[in-house]
């Protein structure tokens, strides 16, 4: 129900409710368009004597640019393509235009709006009992031409909040500072009264609630007063935040293929728990993640149980058990490559997940030589090859601990250009148990063994290495492709002591640790951190002596871009990294989203691989500083980025350019 005071003008009464434009109107316009005429023609039929094809314009006085939300509203333009037979069918659906139109305007906060349609030179308004011939002049042009139809909208002052009120049913009375912070709502007297931003407002309520453990909350949609003598708005918003409750019982229905204690170990809720939908959101992703599962729907209950806990209900889906597929494409990394695999994610009837996979890519040159046409192709050396089987059963016997078990066979080149690098041929597993204290935290432990050759410019190392790899991993991010709040923490360390049986004994560690902030709660503005570290504890004293592939390497995507991949290190001879003994690396982004789609993102690196066994960040340090452009789609960004080393050496190139889904870390 809407009360208005002391209208200006009828066409305001005569059946224009805002409650409709709080309902639907004042969304942002659809935006289309059309790919070589895929899509159809987006002209008017031709002039015929069976029909009567017309075109449509739209202008609004007294505020420019809303003719778009008017065009978004009209059936008049969306039924251009569908001539009418004659001028009565022609009025009828330009009167049908008024409620929609008059509706968008209202909900763009224009409450004085008066609406004209122009049919063939005669004009009409809503309320008008003839169409003053409009019907016979739209005749005139049967066969001779499209009829010329035009909306006008004198839309009048823009109606601004005066008096915004959040009451308290419970106590009838509006919430103190302390319960509801100003900042929940974002409407203050003098904001333009959008019927959007209200609804938002209503929606925001809500959500804040139940983010502090209302799960019960309501609050109906508000009555706004429309005030025409002052061109205003006032609105009180009701809201009844319910009792607070925690998570009570989980019910779980499904999964068919495999045993629900294995689904029940990735939830987390505790009984009694503070409620918050943010913990829903984390089961549901948790559960999301056994691969076996092919969707999470989480319901709540409409009551409270006896103790004052909300019931939750949980319905899983089995996932296809085989997949199998085959792909080509062009990596930033290691430039053409191809891909097939085949999974089973249900191979015991356990939800144990096998997936087995091969990968073939241009391996780059590390001798100096550079591939600069089809003929210089030589096979297989200039052909990358590497396969891989995993193996996962997860919660075993009900638990979280979970077994891995990831093998790996590879024949590898890094490097390129005047920066060298080093070849690999080499096959191991490692095997292993993860124990989950949360959805967001976990350690890991095992066993690894491999045995290959790398060899460089200063060294050709054939080994046996066996490993007890210790590892943990911590990210309450938010989104794994596109985070805007959280940190994400990841660090190993891998003894590899003779005593079990490795040709060269060293203890390898890394750690990185990545942090987002988001300065608004759109995540329109994201200020985004990284830096890792990585060292050798103990390791011989001759470089040449640790094989090339688990020396410390920077440079490129995931590290200083702007550089070649792994070039940034110590040098060897002719001027070829052989990669050091410790590492550092850092970045730093600002994620700024100019609209709901397209946002830029500047950004810093900095780091290099050290000779010394600490990080040495006051020795040869890079650095490098960029713009990146991101597109949001539904599974994430799709980004790219353009960077240019700050402080190059001779062979670097001025502009670096990366592609990528998802952002950069």
């Amino acid at each position: 129900m809407v009360r208005v005071r002391r209208p200006r003008r009828g066409t305001l009464a005569l059946g224009v409710a805002v409650a409709a434009a709080l309902a639907g109107a004042g969304a942002p316009p659809a935006a289309a368009f059309n790919l070589f005429g895929l899509f159809g023609s987006d002209e008017t039929p031709e002039p015929s004597a069976a029909a009567l094809p017309y075109e449509v314009e739209f202008e609004s006085r007294g505020e420019d640019g809303l003719g778009s939300r008017m065009q978004s509203a009209s059936n008049l333009y969306a039924l251009r393509r569908d001539a009418p037979p004659d001028g009565d069918v022609l009025v009828q659906r330009a009167r049908a235009d008024f409620a929609p139109i008059i509706d968008a305007l209202w909900g763009a906060g224009y409450y004085d709006t008066r609406v004209v349609i122009t049919i063939a030179g005669v004009p009409f308004e809503i309320g008008q009992s003839t169409d003053g011939g409009a019907a016979r002049a739209a005749e005139a042009y049967r066969g001779r031409g499209r009829v010329p139809v035009k909306v006008t909208a004198d839309t009048g002052p823009l109606f601004r909040l005066r008096d915004v009120q959040v009451i308290d049913e419970r106590r009838r009375a509006p919430f103190p500072p302390e319960e509801l912070p100003p900042r929940v709502l974002k409407l203050a007297p003098g904001d333009p009264a959008v019927a959007a931003d209200v609804r938002a407002g209503t929606a925001r309520l809500v959500d804040y609630f139940r983010g502090q453990s209302y799960p019960l909350v309501k609050s109906p949609e508000p009555s706004p007063v429309v005030d025409h003598a002052a061109d205003s708005m006032d609105v009180a918003f009701q809201v009844d935040p319910g009792p607070k409750a925690g998570f009570g019982a989980v019910t779980l229905k499904g999964p068919q293929g495999f045993d629900p204690a294995i689904v029940r170990s990735f939830i987390y809720l505790e009984p009694g728990e503070p409620y918050t939908p943010k913990r829903l959101d984390d089961t549901r992703r948790s559960i999301a993640s056994i691969p076996a599962i092919g969707s999470v729907r989480i319901r709540e209950g409409g009551a409270l149980d006896p103790d004052g806990n909300l019931p939750i209900f949980i319905d899983v889906s089995d996932r296809l058990n085989n997949a199998a597929g085959i792909s080509a494409g062009y990596s930033t990394l290691e430039g053409p490559n191809g891909r097939v695999y085949y999974e089973n994610r249900n191979v015991f009837g356990g939800a144990e997940r096998l997936r087995l996979q091969g990968d073939a890519f241009l391996a780059p040159r590390n001798d100096g030589t550079r591939l600069k046409s089809i003929g210089d192709f030589r096979f297989p050396s200039d052909v990358a090859l590497r396969f891989t089987a995993s193996f996962l059963k997860p919660a075993l016997g009900g638990t979280r601990f979970d077994y891995t078990f990831d093998g790996l066979a590879e024949r590898f080149r890094t490097g390129g250009g005047r920066f060298g690098g080093y070849t690999d041929r080499l096959g191991g597993f490692t095997s292993g148990l993860r124990y989950r204290f949360s959805e967001d935290f976990s350690v890991t432990g095992g066993v690894k063994y491999e045995r290959g050759k790398t060899s460089d410019v200063i060294s050709s190392v054939s080994y046996e290495l066996v490993g007890l790899p210790l590892g943990l991993r911590f990210d309450n991010t938010d989104k794994p492709l596109d985070p805007t709040t959280g940190i994400r923490v990841i660090a190993n360390v891998t003894p590899y002591p003779g005593a079990l049986g490795s040709s060269v004994s060293f203890t390898r560690a890394s750690a990185s640790i990545s942090g987002y902030y988001a300065f608004d709660e759109e995540g329109r503005f994201v200020l985004a951190a990284r830096g890792g570290v990585g060292s050798f504890l103990d390791a011989p004293s001759r470089l040449d002596q640790i094989p090339a592939n688990y020396r410390f390497y920077v440079g490129g995507a995931g590290s200083v871009r702007g550089y070649r991949f792994q070039s940034i290190s110590p040098f060897g001879p002719f001027g070829f990294t052989v990669g050091g003994r410790s590492s550092f690396d850092a970045s730093l982004e600002a994620r700024i989203r100019i609209t709901d789609t397209i946002g830029i993102v500047p950004f810093f690196d900095a780091g290099g691989a050290y000779s010394s066994q600490l990080p040495r960040v006051f020795g040869d340090t890079r650095m490098a500083a960029g713009l990146g452009l991101t597109y949001t789609t539904a599974i994430g960004p799709v980004r790219l980025d353009i960077a240019t080393p700050l402080n190059p050496r001779r062979g670097d190139k001025p502009l670096v350019l990366y592609v990528s889904i998802g952002q950069s870390f």
